[in-house]
């Protein structure tokens, strides 16, 4: 009796005379699960390093404007101009909610890894080179 079980994003493996058992099969999931979400955190990272990459050289390009010219700062879909001052601030703050997003998420693609670890060593344990859980990256 053989049998295809998937992890998601095609991680499959085939087992031969393999019992899997309803906690494994949750296991398994339950990786796929966090792979995929560990994806999305990816893309979000990435994202969120270019609004700071962004932002980073907004304030270096600003420093070369005069204290009294007004710059145009988008503030959700509207624009807001303000003086060198006060959007050099508010460039700031963004910065700062930038840096503690990344932070945010970066802890919980951590916290999650930590878990794809544990599973993946059990599944390994169970399974051993009849489940392949490795990224395709």
């Amino acid at each position: 009796m053989a049998a295809k079980v998937s992890s998601g994003n095609n991680k499959v493996f085939q087992a031969d005379d393999v019992h899997i058992s309803f906690e494994d099969q949750q296991k398994i999931n339950r990786f796929a699960k966090h792979n995929a979400r560990m994806d999305d955190l990816k893309m979000e990272l990435d994202m969120k390093k270019n609004d700071l990459k962004s932002v980073e050289e907004a304030l270096d390009e600003i420093e070369l404007f005069d204290e009294d010219e007004e710059i145009p700062f988008l503030f959700g879909e509207v624009f807001l101009t303000h003086k060198l001052t006060k959007t050099q601030e508010l460039l700031a703050e963004v910065k700062e909610q930038t840096l503690k997003e990344i932070a945010a998420i970066e802890v919980k693609a951590n916290e999650i890894k930590a878990e794809m670890n544990e599973l993946k060593s059990h599944l390994y344990q169970r399974f051993g080179s009849n489940i392949s859980l490795e990224s395709e990256d």
